[in-house]
């Protein structure tokens, strides 16, 4: 039950939308072993006005950047597999938009079971209600 929010400096468009929202939920469903049909995505644009790495603004530089912030529940992968899915991410990301700054972050955030959900229950509560059975 991941959710990921990436934005991306690149020109908006519906097709590179949904490309990266394809990949990302690939990597995350392949690697992370998140549930597919439980896997959202956003994808939000930055004008190369207004993405600055190390004060300049990217827009002087020769390349593009992204940001991921994913959110999974805690306890739920390896520091191998996070290791591996942050490679793959850059790699796969860096082939869709061209050449990244080396600045271009993948977060993965640990969310306490009992602090989300989905379908109006927390991961905690599922899971607890899974021992009982």
């Amino acid at each position: 039950m991941p959710y990921l929010n990436v934005k991306i400096r690149a020109a908006s468009s519906q097709e590179l939308s949904a490309e990266i929202a394809l990949v990302l939920t690939d990597l995350t469903t392949e690697l992370l072993k998140k549930k597919r049909e439980l896997t959202a995505v956003t994808v939000e644009y930055i004008a190369a006005e207004q993405w600055f790495i190390g004060g300049t603004p990217i827009a002087d530089q020769l390349v593009s950047s992204f940001y991921l912030d994913i959110r999974v529940t805690e306890g739920t992968n390896t520091k191998d597999e996070k290791a591996i899915y942050v490679s793959r991410v850059f790699a796969a990301i860096e082939a869709i938009i061209g050449s990244l700054a080396p600045a271009s972050y993948i977060v993965i955030h640990e969310i306490h079971a009992d602090a989300w959900g989905y379908q109006g229950q927390t991961q905690e509560f599922r899971y607890i209600r899974g021992k009982a059975l």
